[in-house]
C-alpha cells in the first residue's frame, strides 16, 4: 500500500524559502514517477515539478522554473521540493503524488497515489 505524507509547509514573506518533504512508503524508488502539485484557493490542481528517478529526469512547470527544485533521497524514501524566491501567487496547498506509469508527469490525473497536502502561504 502506497502512503505519502507531506510536511514542511508554512507561512513566509515574498522572497522567502521553504522546503517541502514527502515521506513515501510502498513506492519502489527508481521505478516510479514522483510529483509535486499545488491547488491555490478556488482553483484547479496544477503540476509543479516531477521526477523519474530511473532516468534522473526532472520536469518543471514554467511558472516555477529557476525557483523550485525537486529532489529525492532514495535511502530515506523521501521526496523534496525546495521553494525559493517565493511569490504570493505560490500560495496553495501542495500535494505529493506517485505512480509507476505516467504519460504526462505534470498532469494530476495521471497519478493514483496522493498525500494529504501541506499548506504554503506567501504574504507580500
Amino acid at each position: 500500500q502506497v502512503q505519502l505524507v507531506e510536511s514542511g509547509g508554512g507561512s513566509v514573506q515574498a522572497g522567502g524559502s521553504l522546503r517541502l518533504s514527502c515521506a513515501a512508503s510502498g513506492v519502489t524508488y527508481g521505478h516510479s514517477y514522483m510529483g509535486w502539485f499545488r491547488q491555490p484557493p478556488g482553483k484547479e490542481r496544477e503540476g509543479v515539478a516531477a521526477i523519474y528517478s530511473l532516468a534522473d529526469i526532472k520536469y518543471y512547470a514554467d511558472s516555477v522554473k529557476g525557483r523550485f527544485t525537486i529532489s529525492q533521497d532514495n535511502a530515506k524514501n523521501t521526496l523534496y521540493l525546495q521553494l525559493d524566491s517565493l511569490r504570493p501567487e505560490d500560495t496553495a496547498m501542495y500535494y505529493c503524488a506517485a505512480d509507476q506509469r505516467v504519460g504526462y508527469p505534470l498532469r494530476a490525473s495521471e497519478y493514483r497515489y496522493w498525500g494529504q497536502g501541506t499548506r504554503v502561504t506567501v504574504s507580500s
